[in-house]
């Protein structure tokens, strides 16, 4: 699998972005996956539900499946976080998986950048970054993107790709 990351500090844009590009990139007939790190503690299930109840009972991983969608949800119980790479061998066979954040990894990133956010731009500092999406101008040694130019970054990072 092809993967491209979207990468930069919090409230820069980095899910509007991902949203946008599935959105973009998905007619064009590529099959997309996405991947999210999160830096907080995440539950995507609801206290009270079945599937809660048996992971708060001890099970180790809860598969819940219905006609619409299944969910893996698996306990680490203590163990370290997975790896990217292991986290990657989990998803089923697409095109390209997107990833957000994981800004340390070695797969190629575009940053999202966002002025009033007020952070430094990591793509200075960061080889894996191949392009800023940004809001405003810079004079950066990648090329810059209209943070909004949602079908030039897709193309971009398809180009990169070989798709």
């Amino acid at each position: 699998m092809r993967v491209y990351g979207v990468t930069g500090w919090k409230n820069a844009g980095k899910t509007g972005l991902m949203e946008r590009l599935v959105a973009e990139i998905t007619p064009r007939g590529f099959t997309v996956s996405t991947l999210k790190h999160a830096h907080h503690n995440v539950d995507v299930d609801q206290p009270g539900t079945d599937s809660y109840r048996h992971r708060v009972a001890g099970a180790s991983e809860v598969l819940l499946a219905s006609g619409q969608r299944v969910a893996i949800m698996q306990e680490l119980r203590g163990a370290p976080e997975p790896s990217l790479d292991a986290l990657l061998a989990r998803l089923s066979p697409v095109d390209l998986v997107l990833i957000e954040g994981f800004k340390r990894e070695a797969h190629p990133k575009v940053e999202a950048y966002r002025a009033v956010a007020g952070n430094p731009l990591m793509a200075p500092e960061n080889a894996t970054i191949r392009a800023v999406a940004s809001d405003t101008p810079l004079d950066v040694a990648v090329p810059v993107f209209d943070l909004n130019d949602t079908a030039g970054i897709a193309d971009f990072i398809l180009h990169e790709v070989g798709l």
